[in-house]
């Protein structure tokens, strides 16, 4: 397979978007992009130089059509918001950060007698969301669309209460055997991509108890007094 001669001459990035570690190193190459990975907490991620603009970036997830009647992605959610609501009080509320065109996470729960507002850059662009705290947040699919996660890991911490839970699904990154074929890398809005060991050092910094549910499940339990770092 030939690679672009433009993908080959890629320049790291100057810094990790996650932690801001300045050494990021090659870990990857395919026909469309390179990938770079921390050296400390071991984030994998594209250069600026092959983001989408965000007229393209929207015109990708206009495509995606998820909707509250597809049972099999109700079947999808579930992995997320099912062992979330078992460990949260049933008058929790919460907030879906990213919720998608279809909103479809608050309608399950919702017909669990759970409230969760809906937050969407695109969607659902109500910034007075972002002014609140709550006892959970999800973000199902989110977290590898997301160019700046310190930024976004510091204002979770902001919109959560003290003991509130913090659920993410993505899929990891299991080493670079299975990165190279890994059909996950090749969405062209999945920008970062995170490992066990990365979820790992967000869980020491933010002093944060990290379970993992699922190989593309975590939840972050923040402590009863979480100071912001």
């Amino acid at each position: 397979m030939s690679v672009d001669l433009a993908v080959n001459t890629v320049v790291a990035p100057e810094r990790c978007p996650l932690c801001h570690h300045t050494e990021v190193v090659f870990f990857h190459q395919d026909k469309d992009r390179s990938y770079f990975q921390c050296k400390r907490c071991e984030l994998v991620t594209v250069p600026a130089s092959f983001y989408l603009d965000k007229a393209a970036e929207k015109a990708h997830y206009d495509c995606h059509h998820n909707d509250f009647a597809d049972a099999g992605y109700q079947r999808f959610l579930s992995r997320t918001l099912t062992p979330l609501l078992a460990r949260v009080n049933p008058n929790a509320k919460g907030l879906d950060f990213g919720c998608g065109e279809g909103a479809v996470l608050s309608q399950m729960a919702a017909q669990q007698g759970v409230e969760v507002s809906n937050y969407d850059l695109f969607y659902f662009p109500n910034h007075d969301l972002l002014q609140q705290q709550y006892d959970f947040v999800t973000m199902t699919e989110v977290l590898e669309h997301i160019a700046n996660p310190q930024a976004i890991f510091k204002q979770l911490q902001g919109l959560l209460n003290p003991s509130g839970k913090l659920a993410i699904m993505t899929k990891r990154v299991k080493g670079i055997a299975g990165f190279i074929d890994w059909h996950y890398k090749f969405d062209p809005t999945h920008i970062n991509f995170y490992s066990l060991s990365t979820f790992e050092w967000i869980a020491k910094q933010y002093q944060w108890q990290l379970e993992v549910i699922e190989n593309d499940v975590v939840m972050f339990h923040l402590p009863e007094s979480a100071d912001s770092n």
